[in-house]
């Protein structure tokens, strides 16, 4: 998941020093964190991440504190049957269960925060199984008892061509949502630091720019540039790759027309079906922040279902 960088990021900063590792292993209803979600817990108190988003987080802490002093892992399960509900639950009305285990070689061992960090580096998925009986984990698939089985896929990103309005919005929100961003155009008017602060900018041509980037299925690639000659390109390139989200700017009287240049150029039926054009979810969009929410939102949306 997307959401636990800052938790892995943190086991290598922690590395060598007393944690304990919680994870949600299953959710029932209207959970708060999706399966896999990790919280990672310093013997100090300090800690990483979220496994409810503030509803149990506190009772988990106890329990962590208690696995790192020694105890047995532990899963444990939240909803809201009891009394106490609105003191430890999900007032929500969702159901989750909860994994504490040591940072160990009897549990969750550090080394494997490395494992996941260099295949995200490489752009490699990594599945760590876990022993729920013993609570172990494990890189090699458990072939007995009851498993949990987490997958860590590559960091998402978002490949966007065309420097222009849009663009600037829909930069901002991706880096809001975690998502890795290249602003991609050869226009050195356009592509200036000032206009997309803490955005990586690359002015190279588009085809060229995508082709060495190597978009996976973790990958979007938008072009919002309205010059076919910077988009074409970009597309042509975007659909011989894995990407994940190819979305192209422009009404469907401008797709079509579009359509018929980039089959001219080769490009094959099936790859022209995936591109989202016009680019985004149909919210009624007006004016360049909502439209980047309406890309940004079908952009999200592929990226779920590719998981």
């Amino acid at each position: 998941m997307a959401e636990n960088d800052t938790v892995i990021a943190a086991a290598r900063n922690w590395k060598g020093e007393p944690l304990a590792l919680a994870t949600v292993v299953s959710t029932w209803g209207s959970a708060p964190r999706p399966r896999g979600s990790h919280m990672l817990v310093h013997a100090d108190g300090r800690f990483e991440g979220s496994v409810s988003g503030g509803c149990v987080e506190s009772d988990i802490m106890e329990t962590a504190a208690q696995v790192i002093e020694g105890a047995p892992f532990q899963v444990k399960r939240y909803g809201v049957a009891d009394a106490a509900a609105w003191e430890v639950g999900l007032p929500c009305g969702g159901e989750i269960a909860v994994m504490v285990q040591p940072v160990s070689a009897e549990g969750f061992d550090p080394e494997l925060f490395d494992r996941i960090a260099e295949a995200r580096d490489h752009g490699r998925t990594l599945t760590v199984s876990t022993d729920l009986a013993s609570g172990h984990s494990d890189l090699r698939p458990l072939e007995t008892g009851e498993t949990f089985v987490n997958r860590y896929d590559p960091p998402r990103r978002l490949l966007i061509v065309g420097a222009v309005q849009i663009a600037q919005s829909l930069a901002g929100l991706a880096r809001t949502l975690g998502i890795e961003t290249v602003v991609i155009d050869p226009r050195a008017r356009f592509l200036t630091e000032e206009r997309f602060p803490g955005t990586v900018l690359d002015d190279r041509w588009p085809d060229e720019a995508i082709a060495a980037l190597r978009p996976d299925r973790s990958t979007a690639v938008v072009t919002l540039s309205h010059d076919t000659k910077i988009d074409d390109p970009a597309l042509i390139e975007a659909l011989k790759t894995d990407a994940g989200y190819v979305g192209a700017l422009g009404s469907r009287r401008s797709h079509a027309a579009r359509r018929e240049r980039l089959a001219g150029g080769g490009v094959q039926a099936h790859d022209l079906d995936r591109i989202d054009a016009p680019v985004g979810i149909d919210i009624g969009a007006i004016g360049p922040s909502e439209i980047a929410l309406s890309i940004a939102a079908a952009m999200v949306g592929a990226f779920r279902a590719e998981g």
